[in-house]
């Protein structure tokens, strides 16, 4: 691999809320291989800062793949805080955009609003089951197959890349993650059947679309949930109807 530093163009959608947006266009020359997306886009704002513009509003927070603030990233499996600039070849085209969906207003820029996320699992509500401290919890046996399942649903950062993806803007991997993890563990069991009512009503309130099995989530995920999760989803809010 080369580790000699790359020039790249960038097209980057610039805007105010929902005022009209434009692409703007930057050229960086001499970018280091071994920095991230992010640290380019760093890299980029002290240039504009040093030109006395504006920077390039974005997410980001825990650059270590687990906040899901910066979206899903180029390739399977990862977050743009994963990415880096090795990725990519000498004077390629670089297009960045926020989300687009109605439920992700835009803020400024890259930054959107996905605090509907946080309502839809505000309407979920909690886990009312008294457990007692750590040990009294972790003596409830459950079978390894179930505690997998659970956990690998847990995964899911909330990050909004199966909205995005999504040509409904439909949150039913994130949805369906929730759903499974809490449904599959008796902890969960008390609330499971308002819960997956609450949710997928409060999707709706959002301006969600739904789901049409396209699959785009499932390869955008950067956690790799399954679209399982969305059958388990299906099957927990019809049991709920009984």
């Amino acid at each position: 691999m080369s580790d000699v530093n790359i020039n790249i163009s960038l097209k980057v959608n610039r805007q105010m809320g929902n005022e009209q947006n434009v692409f703007e266009n930057y050229n960086l020359e001499d970018v280091p291989q071994e920095a991230s997306f992010l640290e380019m886009l760093d890299i980029l704002n002290d240039k504009l800062i040093s030109e006395q513009k504006d920077p390039v509003a974005f997410d980001s927070d825990c650059r270590e793949g687990i906040c899901g603030s910066c979206s899903h990233g180029k390739e399977f499996g990862i977050t743009v805080c994963q990415l880096h600039m090795r990725k990519f070849n000498n004077n390629d085209v670089i297009t960045i955009e926020p989300w687009r969906a109605t439920a992700f207003p835009v803020i400024k820029d890259l930054t959107v609003d996905r605090s509907a996320l946080d309502r839809i699992m505000q309407a979920g509500g909690y886990v009312s089951v008294k457990t007692g401290t750590t040990i009294d919890a972790n003596s409830i046996l459950i079978s390894k197959k179930i505690a997998d399942e659970a956990f690998d649903a847990a995964a899911c950062i909330g990050c909004g890349a199966c909205v995005a993806a999504c040509k409904n803007s439909s949150p039913m991997l994130f949805v369906g993650a929730k759903i499974k993890h809490l449904s599959n563990l008796p902890q969960g069991h008390p609330e499971r059947k308002t819960r997956v009512k609450n949710m997928i009503m409060q999707m709706s309130v959002e301006g969600f679309g739904g789901c049409t099995n396209t699959l785009e989530c499932e390869a955008v995920c950067p956690k790799e949930i399954s679209t399982s999760v969305i059958s388990c989803l299906n099957r927990e809010f019809i049991l709920s109807k009984f």
